[in-house]
C-alpha cells in the first residue's frame, strides 16, 4: 500500500481526537492552541508528501548539461 499524500494528512489528522476530548475535559484554551497545532503540522504533511511541479526532471537536466559540458572540455 503507498503512503500518499491525502493517506498521511488523513492519518495526521487522527490526532483530533485526543486533542478534542482534552480540551473538553480539561482546558479549553489549551485545547484550541492544540487543534490549531494539529492542524498546521498535518499540512505541513501533506504539502512535504505531494508532488512538485517540474520535481526531478530538472535535477537530470542539470547533470546532463554538466556531462556534456565535462566532453567540450576534455
Amino acid at each position: 500500500m503507498e503512503l500518499t499524500p491525502r493517506l498521511a494528512g488523513t492519518v495526521a489528522l487522527l490526532a483530533l481526537l485526543p486533542v478534542i476530548i482534552f480540551g473538553v475535559t480539561k482546558n479549553p484554551l489549551a485545547g484550541v492552541v492544540t487543534v490549531v497545532n494539529v492542524l498546521l503540522i498535518s499540512t505541513v504533511i501533506y504539502l512535504l508528501m505531494s508532488p512538485t511541479e517540474g520535481g526531478h526532471d530538472h535535477d537530470a537536466g542539470h547533470d546532463a548539461d554538466r556531462d556534456a559540458d565535462h566532453e567540450h572540455t576534455a
